[in-house]
């Protein structure tokens, strides 16, 4: 007979988010080991620092992202268009607050629009973007990789002819909390992903809108014959993808201070497909995880800062965050999952 031990260890181990919490878990105790001041958190001015916070609030673009993309590659496609959409909305944002420096060398805490009014319409242009590509996808017949292709290379552009080929510095003060301000002495961002997480899980874990999801992704078709409005499920999940990058985009370029077109987002979407795949969710559709997705960018993230506190070579980092990437997946693979469910009852029964 098996313990409830080994019960609940094989258990754990067919849940998608297990691998990930491991692999999580795994490195920051390798930090621990080169850092033993590496969880110490301090309060300075009401504000909580320290190095757990860091990641927390450098991932926090990235965790949006890669939540907006689960919804799109649940649907059985795929968005390498974000980071483009990223530098498109920090651009339509410096641009609108407009950055000026005042005569006497001082910055000009002032802007050309209300606050408000320049997120409004920063997430309405990336959101149209996504739509843009949600109905070459769902109405015309698109492939996802052509399609988001298409604005891969075409959004650069439209960043850049947005900030006229400059990088726009912005000297408002107001818009610097959304990147770089503290809420109840926690990061202002983490209360962002925070939000974007809970509505998400809102819409697809208490509404059917998950299971169309899924359903989608499986099989359109015979979704579609269910009743499930298959066209606009994958046009509002790629929308939707747009918006996330929107609101990454606003962080970032709060963050920095400053809009760069060509730079701004650059090769997120790679890490945060790759942030996708480590969560658990698979990239041929179906089933989903948001918090996996959440934990893949914390991952991700926490393999950076590792790499650069380690003092791994540049030429190297791209190298291990590979081998790092090729191991969770594999574990995550159900093939990997099930052979190791069944070696632990073959020991048992031995």
């Amino acid at each position: 007979m098996s313990s409830p031990t080994s019960e609940l260890l094989r258990g754990l181990a067919k849940k998608r988010v297990f691998w990930p919490l491991v692999t999580l878990a795994l490195l920051l105790l390798f930090n621990l080991a080169f850092n033993p001041r590496f969880f110490s958190i301090t309060i300075q001015e009401g504000h909580l620092y320290g190095s757990l916070i860091d990641i927390l609030n450098r991932a926090a673009p990235l965790m949006i992202i890669a939540m907006g993309l689960t919804l799109v590659i649940a649907t059985h496609g795929i968005d390498i268009s974000v980071g483009a959409v990223v530098a498109i909305s920090g651009a339509v944002a410096a641009t609108m607050i407009g950055g000026q420096l005042d005569l006497s060398g001082g910055a000009q805490d002032a802007t050309r629009y209300p606050l408000l009014l320049v997120i409004v319409v920063s997430l309405a242009v990336a959101m149209l973007f996504g739509m843009w590509n949600g109905m070459l996808i769902s109405y015309f017949g698109m492939q996802p990789i052509i399609a988001t292709l298409i604005l891969l290379v075409t959004g650069r552009g439209v960043a850049q002819l947005i900030t006229e080929g400059q990088i726009i510095t912005i000297y408002y003060t107001p818009y610097f909390f959304i990147g770089n301000g503290f809420l109840a002495g926690l990061p202002f961002s983490l209360f962002i992903v925070a939000a974007v997480l809970a509505l998400l899980l809102l819409l697809t874990r208490k509404t059917a809108l998950g299971l169309f999801i899924e359903a989608v992704g499986l099989n359109p078709v015979a979704a579609r014959f269910a009743g499930v409005r298959s066209r606009a499920i994958i046009f509002w999940a790629y929308a939707f993808c747009g918006l996330c990058a929107g609101i990454a985009g606003l962080i970032v370029s709060s963050n920095v201070k400053s809009a760069d077109g060509n730079n701004a987002g650059l090769l997120f979407e790679l890490d945060a497909i790759l942030a996708v795949v480590l969560g658990g969710t698979a990239l041929n559709g179906g089933r989903f995880t948001l918090v996996g997705s959440v934990l893949g960018a914390l991952i991700i993230q926490t393999l950076t800062t590792t790499i650069y506190s380690v003092g791994v070579p540049p030429e190297v980092t791209l190298v291990v965050k590979a081998v790092v990437v090729f191991l969770v997946s594999i574990l995550q693979s159900d093939k990997v999952r099930n052979r190791i469910a069944t070696l632990g009852k073959v020991q048992e029964a031995l």
